[in-house]
C-alpha cells in the first residue's frame, strides 16, 4: 500500500504517492511514483483533497489504500487537522529530504516557490545543517517572475526560453518588484527588444537568490527545487554566479516538496 505526500503551495499544490517496497503501485512493472500538481484552490483543504483525490481516481484507488500521509506547505496544520494526513512537517525538511533521496551527493537545495525562496543545507546524513528564507518580499520568488512575465505579454514557461535567446540582457536597477514592473514597462514603451529584458528579469532572480545563498554558505552539490527550477535562464545564471554545474533529479523539481513528504511518510509509517 502506497505512502502519501501532499504540498500545498501558493500557486500549485502537489500529491505524490510511492510503493512500500513490497507491492508496486501499479500493475505495470517498475512504477514506483505517481504524482499530480493542480493550481491552487481559495481553501488550502480544498487543494489537498482535489489534488490527492484526482491522483487515487487516475489510478483506481482510494484515500483508503493510503498507509500514511505527511503534508507539507500552506496550511500544512489544517491539512493534518481536518484528517487528509496523519503528520504535517514544514517544506523546508520536505525539500531537503526529497533533494537527499534523489540525490545523496547533494549538500545545498535552491528551493524557489511562488512566495518565497529557501537555501537549504544538508549534512552527509541528510539531516538538515542550516537553511535561510524569504518570505517577506516577493521579489526572488516565482511571483516576481510570474508578474514580469505577464508585463512582457508572454507565459510564464516561456520566460526562459525567450531569455536564452538574447544576445545581451538589460539591467534592472529596482529591487523592489513592483517598481521593477514600472521600470519594465518603460523600457518596453521605449521599445526596448523582449529577449533581452527578459534575460535582465532572470538575471535579477538570480542576484536575490544569490544573496540568500551567501548567508547560509553553499557547498556542493548543489541542487534546485520548486517551480523556478524549470526556468532555464535564472538556473544558468545561477549556474554562472556559484561556478558549477547544479545537479539535476529525476523527478520533476516542482513535485520536490511533496515527493519528499512521501519519503518522510514512509519511514513515519515502517515502510522498507
Amino acid at each position: 500500500m502506497p505512502f502519501a505526500g501532499i504540498d500545498v503551495g501558493s500557486l500549485t499544490a502537489q500529491a505524490v504517492l510511492i510503493e512500500d517496497g513490497r507491492t508496486p503501485l501499479l500493475k505495470t512493472i517498475g512504477v514506483r511514483l505517481l504524482y499530480k500538481s493542480i493550481s491552487v484552490k481559495p481553501n488550502p483543504l480544498d487543494s489537498a483533497r482535489t489534488v490527492m483525490g484526482e491522483l487515487l481516481d487516475e489510478h483506481g484507488l482510494s484515500w483508503g489504500d493510503i498507509t500514511y500521509c505527511v503534508s507539507t506547505g500552506y496550511g500544512r496544520d489544517k491539512v493534518q487537522n481536518e484528517g487528509l494526513a496523519q503528520e504535517n512537517i514544514s517544506e523546508i525538511s520536505c525539500h531537503g529530504t526529497g533533494a537527499f533521496s534523489t540525490a545523496p551527493r547533494v549538500r545545498t537545495i535552491i528551493d524557489i516557490g511562488g512566495q518565497d525562496a529557501k537555501v537549504i543545507r544538508v549534512s552527509e546524513a541528510g539531516d538538515l545543517d542550516n537553511f535561510v528564507m524569504n518570505d517577506k518580499c516577493a521579489a526572488g520568488t516565482g511571483r516576481f517572475l510570474e508578474v514580469m512575465s505577464r508585463t512582457l505579454g508572454i507565459s510564464f514557461q516561456d520566460l526562459g526560453p525567450l531569455a536564452i535567446k538574447a544576445r545581451s540582457r538589460i539591467e534592472l536597477s529596482s529591487r523592489c518588484s513592483i517598481f521593477a514592473e514600472t521600470e519594465v514597462l518603460h523600457f518596453l514603451q521605449k521599445g526596448y527588444d523582449k529577449a533581452e529584458l527578459a534575460a535582465g528579469i532572470c538575471k535579477s532572480m538570480a542576484d536575490r537568490v544569490m544573496a540568500l545563498v551567501r548567508r547560509v554558505g553553499t557547498e556542493p552539490e548543489v541542487m534546485m527545487t520548486g517551480g523556478v527550477a524549470k526556468n532555464i535562464a535564472v538556473r544558468s545564471e545561477l549556474e554562472r554566479m556559484l561556478g558549477q554545474h547544479m545537479l539535476s533529479s529525476n523527478i520533476d523539481p516542482q513535485i520536490m516538496g511533496a515527493y519528499g513528504a512521501a519519503v518522510l511518510a514512509q519511514r513515519s509509517g515502517g515502510g522498507s
